[in-house]
């Protein structure tokens, strides 16, 4: 499994009156750390998106588990790993460390998203590229492994 260490320092404008992060600056970082991961892993997002005509990947789901504060000129380092891969959609997880304590836990699930091509302003949810999918999991698609001819290991 491909991993990502990404580092943020948090800044005054990232914490609440009460000094601790607002808990929305998380959400936004999740977003920056998955860009990260797949600069890390060799697929810029603009790029990769206009190599495989994707508008997109849009966050389905999101979901953080709080476990201690982090404030002000904390310098934090995050892992972020694709977890989970499905035909059209996969599910990062993002562990957010200060020091060796863990502070918070995340996962979003995204779709590879292209435009519908019938129903305009909307989005379809389209296979993911093979290449990207083994760089980050070091898997097969599942699509992959049921094509006919394929060869099967001894």
């Amino acid at each position: 499994m491909f991993v990502n260490r990404k580092r943020i320092l948090v800044e005054f404008g990232d914490c609440d009156p009460a000094g601790i992060v607002f808990f929305a600056n998380y959400f936004r970082w999740f977003d920056d750390c998955t860009t990260a991961l797949f600069l890390a892993a060799g697929f810029p997002i603009a790029a990769l998106f206009s190599a495989h005509g994707v508008v997109g990947i849009p966050v389905v789901e999101a979901t953080a588990r709080f476990l201690a504060p982090s404030t002000q000129g904390d310098a934090l380092v995050v892992e972020s790993s694709v977890t989970d891969v499905r035909t059209s959609s996969f599910v990062i997880e993002h562990r957010f460390y200060h020091g060796r304590e863990l502070l918070l836990e995340g996962k979003e699930t995204r779709v590879w998203a292209t435009e519908h091509p019938a129903k305009p302003g909307r989005l379809k949810a389209q296979p993911l590229p093979q290449e990207l999918v083994t760089k980050l999991t070091g898997k097969r698609t599942k699509a992959a492994k049921k094509r006919p001819g394929a060869r099967r290991g001894r």
